[in-house]
């Protein structure tokens, strides 16, 4: 095991809550990485309400966006995904980070502009994430990752188990035009609905986002394999820019 002697600086973006499962299992984690891969990770926690532009994430490694919706920006969180996905930084999204980047793809890249998250806007019309027909809060429930992605080289090629705790998740009206435009769904659940997004690596380094927790696999000792993954792509960003 190597220990690396540059820290990356990670943005935990998301308001920070004791009460969320999520955000107690961090500090576990850091420690895990460290303990058991040499990844040493300088984590820095900023709320949604902390980024007022793209620019407000320079000079980060990676971008963490955490659940823990509603956030208290949506602009903030939307923001702090498209510096990540324009800057070329390591993104990791889970649970809301999911539902969020997805929106800011579909409204800055696919030029849905009017798309809408209804837990934000319970009145929109057609909202691009939309209210589950069943809640997944406190459900583990099997993914199949897609043959060639980053999920299959990570997860392997064998369906997973993954722990939920959310009631949105993308439409179904939208998963075709999100992809027409280069998002890949990279993992799916026994139904065939997208659970895993991520952008290809000839044009991002590490972009990948879950509506699932995986910062909630096991019991924190041993990370989720995309925890890991997304540590090891921030400390060579960091590592490439220093």
């Amino acid at each position: 095991m190597t220990t690396n002697t540059t820290a990356p600086r990670v943005a935990l973006v998301g308001d920070r809550d004791p009460k969320v499962r999520s955000h107690q299992r961090i500090p576990q984690l850091a420690a895990a990485l460290l303990d058991r891969d040499g990844l040493a990770l300088d984590l820095y926690w900023i709320g949604t309400d902390e980024v007022d532009s793209p620019q407000a994430l320079d000079g980060f490694d990676g971008v963490w966006l955490l659940p823990g919706s509603p956030y208290r920006s949506e602009a903030g969180a939307l923001a702090a995904a498209r510096a990540a996905r324009e800057n070329g930084i390591p993104f990791l999204g889970t649970c809301a980070g999911f539902q969020h980047a997805l929106l800011e793809f579909a409204r800055e890249v696919c030029g849905l502009t009017d798309a809408a998250h209804a837990e934000n806007d319970p009145d929109a019309e057609h909202p691009l994430i939309a209210p589950l027909a069943c809640s997944l809060v406190g459900h583990e429930l099997p993914i199949t990752p897609a043959p060639g992605t980053l999920a299959e080289r990570l997860l392997g090629a064998e369906a997973s188990v993954e722990r939920y705790h959310c009631n949105y998740g993308l439409h179904p009206d939208f998963p075709a035009r999100l992809s027409a435009h280069g998002l890949v769904f990279s993992g799916h659940d026994a139904a065939g609905d997208p659970r895993i997004a991520e952008l290809p690596p000839s044009t991002h380094p590490f972009f990948l986002a879950t509506l699932f927790q995986p910062e909630l696999a096991g019991d924190g000792s041993r990370p989720h394999p995309f925890v890991e993954a997304f540590a090891r792509a921030a400390t060579e960003h960091a590592h490439d820019h220093s």
